[in-house]
């Protein structure tokens, strides 16, 4: 495994039931402005609210106050007794012209509930840069999750794991120095979540269950009793929710059924409701007896609040997979005794751009990054599949304990392979250098963190020289952070040669490398071009910095004077939004179409990193469906379709040899593919779009967490 309530009571007049209708009514309509924020909350009373409900009558209109509590461990949704059937279901791994597919998908599984994190590095990538507009429009989503009348689950973080870069935070914060402690209640730290809260949060408060919008519970950091037993930390959190969002929202915790979790990542008593998750098929009931001891008495639904549907995959994995029939009868143990579940996950989705996350094993070293897919074996799959046996099993169990019949299931969307894409070679990377502002060029005379010079994903190269000796040098790395290609080129020579490929060094095996010492007149030039795999979201080892982490030592020696230059690719969302890399790559097409071909020379065939390009056409705008690229027989690399980030791409190690493609990202007439091909392109250089996913390339050699 991965992985309270205050109340206020006041006097509640006729006309204030009147204005608590007017707004329901306009925020339940297909489209409403933001719901506003009110600082009364009512309760009924705890010992009678099971046994008769508050009706205010003015003239003959019936008015309820909306609530949503926790009373005789139970859940209370406007007086009547609720059971939480939740999914995650996360925004940002979704294409928002997809959101409201999928929402439509989870209620007709049968469920009521979604629950979502909020990735503090989507909405500030950059420091003081906030982005809250296409796929990390969240406000939009909450209304969509209003309109379509579901409940929402709110995981705000500060940190969230969920696979995703650096469980949440913004790799910035890993280039402030003194160096933070993430997670603790350095002052520090503390003073920039403050800070990021003080933003987020009066974004959602309209959205509150009891001022008219749909989320009935925020959760206060995630799994934190498997990190860290930082009291003051959780307390201050506590406190900096409160004051944003009042004393009628629920605050929760999630953390791992075991007695050691539960005490260090709880707060025991009312003012915040613990909640469990556990491996799929543990007995519940065991865990949920636990669970009450660390809430008030009469406070703790028994609640699981990640029901794992399936698991995670890293690169070099089989892909992660769990039977339908299990995955079913685990959730209905919870359910036959009224107990809640949510399913992590109902949906996955795709890690687009650099978004991705990693894992440790036994040490730092030890480094296991997460695939581009983020399908998770989920009921409703990466491209929103539902005809399968895990959606129609999990289905029949929770129409069993719905007294409403549930809506009717929608059929898959369309798929289509557009077949082969002729590539051509565009650009190699070391000549696009030319085009990377010097400003942006940083000099040091030692390696710099790729953070430390504001490059938070994808690649940073590094560039030094040597004199050459008689026999070959030894080049050692002691440290890199995830994995470097390594390149010589003497100058002298010839000027119009391109850098050659020495070896490759990971995180993993920081081998030695020898260097060749080719009768050259002058200095070589050494460059080690870096590329961040995916910042560590999990475990003592998130403090994951990216780069050359170490001295470099040539025959021994230090290596001194050092040029890095970052490789502008974006990510999802990023300002600037052109992406200048891609931009001149794509522009080269023309040309070398027209005239010739980029030529490899000899010895230099298929491990120098270039840029490939290719075109295919949509015919007519009725047949822009969904579909996969297919990469089996390429190597290692990042793909971009029309300026949109698709993720990346290593059939070499798979499993995934097939990168999803959403319908919106597509474009009748031409649409162009390029891709930066780090290792070994195809001699064909074809690639094909197909019409479904594939998890079966690469060596496949690794163990998976099977449940």
């Amino acid at each position: 495994m991965r992985k309270t309530m205050g109340r206020k009571s006041g006097t509640k007049t006729t006309l204030f039931f009147l204005l608590i209708s007017l707004i329901s009514f306009l925020a339940f309509a297909p489209v409403f402005a933001p719901l506003p924020s009110f600082s009364s909350h009512y309760s009924l009373s705890p010992r009678h609210r099971h046994h008769h409900h508050r009706k205010v009558v003015t003239s003959t209109v019936a008015v309820k106050p909306r609530s949503f509590e926790i009373d005789d461990d139970k859940f209370w949704k406007d007086g009547e007794f609720f059971r939480i059937i939740g999914g995650d279901l996360h925004y940002f791994r979704i294409l928002p012209q997809y959101w409201e597919d999928r929402l439509v998908r989870v209620k007709a599984l049968g469920l009521n509930t979604i629950q979502t994190y909020v990735p503090w590095n989507l909405h500030e990538p950059q420091p003081g840069k906030l982005v809250f507009e296409g796929i990390a429009d969240l406000v939009s989503f909450l209304k969509l999750c209003h309109k379509l009348d579901i409940l929402v689950m709110l995981r705000p973080g500060p940190y969230i794991c969920g696979e995703w870069d650096l469980g949440g935070f913004p790799a910035w914060l890993l280039a402030i120095e003194p160096p933070l402690k993430l997670r603790s209640s350095d002052p520090a730290y503390l003073r920039l979540v403050d800070n990021w809260w003080g933003i987020l949060l009066p974004k959602v408060a309209p959205f509150l269950y009891n001022n008219g919008g749909p989320i009935i519970m925020v959760q206060i950091e995630n799994e934190f009793g498997s990190y860290g037993d930082d009291k003051a930390y959780l307390h201050h959190l506590v406190k900096l929710a409160r004051g944003h969002l009042g004393d009628g929202i629920i605050l929760y915790t999630t953390d791992g059924g075991s007695r050691e979790n539960l005490e260090k990542g709880t707060i025991r008593g009312d003012a915040v409701f613990s909640t469990v998750d556990f491996t799929t098929g543990d007995d519940p009931w065991p865990i949920f007896k636990l669970q009450k001891e660390f809430n008030a008495p009469g406070k703790s639904p028994p609640l699981s609040s990640e029901f794992y549907t399936g698991w995670l995959t890293h690169w070099g994995e089989k892909n992660a997979k769990t039977g339908a029939d299990f995955t079913a009868s685990a959730l209905e143990k919870i359910l036959s005794q009224n107990g809640s579940a949510v399913l992590y996950m109902v949906h996955g989705g795709t890690n687009f751009g650099f978004y991705n996350g990693a894992n440790t094993g036994v040490d730092e070293s030890d480094y296991k990054p997460d695939i581009t897919s983020y399908d998770y074996d989920a009921p409703i799959s990466e491209s929103g599949d539902v005809e399968n046996a895990k959606f129609n099993a999990l289905r029949r169990v929770i129409e069993l304990h719905t007294a409403a019949s549930l809506p009717s299931v929608p059929s898959d969307n369309g798929k289509m392979g557009y077949g082969p894409i002729q590539l051509q070679k565009t650009a190699f990377l070391f000549d696009l250098l030319d085009n990377i502002n010097p400003a942006d060029v940083v000099e040091s005379e030692n390696p710099l963190s790729m953070e430390s010079v504001g490059q938070m994903f994808g690649f940073l190269l590094y560039v030094s020289e040597y004199t050459p000796k008689d026999d070959k040098s030894v080049l050692l790395i002691p440290k890199v952070h995830d994995r470097a290609q390594v390149f010589t080129l003497c100058h002298s020579e010839d000027n119009n040669r391109r850098p050659t490929h020495v070896g490759s060094i990971d995180r993993l095996s920081s081998k030695k490398l020898g260097l060749p010492n080719a009768k050259c007149a002058s200095n070589i030039s050494l460059f080690v071009l870096v590329e961040n795999q995916g910042h560590v979201n999990y475990g003592p080892y998130i403090f994951d910095k990216k780069g050359i982490l170490s001295s470099v030592f040539l025959d021994g020696s230090i290596l001194h004077g050092w040029k890095m230059i970052p490789i502008p690719f974006h990510n999802l969302n990023e300002v600037p939004k052109i992406n200048l890399i891609i931009e001149v790559a794509h522009s080269r097409f023309i040309t070398v179409s027209t005239q010739r071909e980029l030529k490899d020379k000899p010895g230099n065939v298929s491990e120098v990193p270039a840029f490939f390009t290719g075109h295919f056409f949509i015919e007519n705008a009725n047949q822009i469906h969904d579909t996969f690229i297919s990469f089996s027989g390429w190597g290692k690399g990042i793909a971009v379709v029309n300026d949109f980030n698709i993720g990346r791409y290593w059939p070499s190690f798979g499993p995934q040899c097939n990168l999803y493609v959403p319908a919106p990202i597509l474009r009748h007439g031409e649409n162009v593919l390029v891709i930066l091909e780090l290792e070994s392109p195809n001699p064909e250089l074809v690639i094909h779009s197909v019409d479904h996913p594939d998890f079966t390339c690469g060596s496949s050699k690794s163990s998976v967490h099977q449940l």
